[in-house]
């Protein structure tokens, strides 16, 4: 499995109706809101023969309100 966090923009005042949409897909293991320049953080384990950007695109980008996202790929947990 690949481990990854993907930081999602959101829509002013959207950001609960995004949170409620990616939890009844039930593919994220942890989502945090946040402050700053992301609304949201998940991290999301992939199966390592699926592509990350496919599973990104197919998964969340068709989320309404999503404005923008950033996926960080981790490599080794200590």
């Amino acid at each position: 499995m690949i481990c990854v966090f993907i930081q999602l923009r959101c829509h002013p005042g959207r950001t609960y109706e995004v949170a409620d949409a990616i939890y009844d897909r039930e593919f994220a293991s942890e989502l945090f809101s946040t402050s700053g320049d992301w609304d949201l953080i998940m991290k999301v384990y992939i199966p390592d023969d699926e592509d990350v950007g496919r599973f990104v695109n197919e998964r969340l980008r068709d989320i309404p309100h999503v404005e923008r996202s950033l996926t960080t790929m981790t490599f080794r947990a200590f």
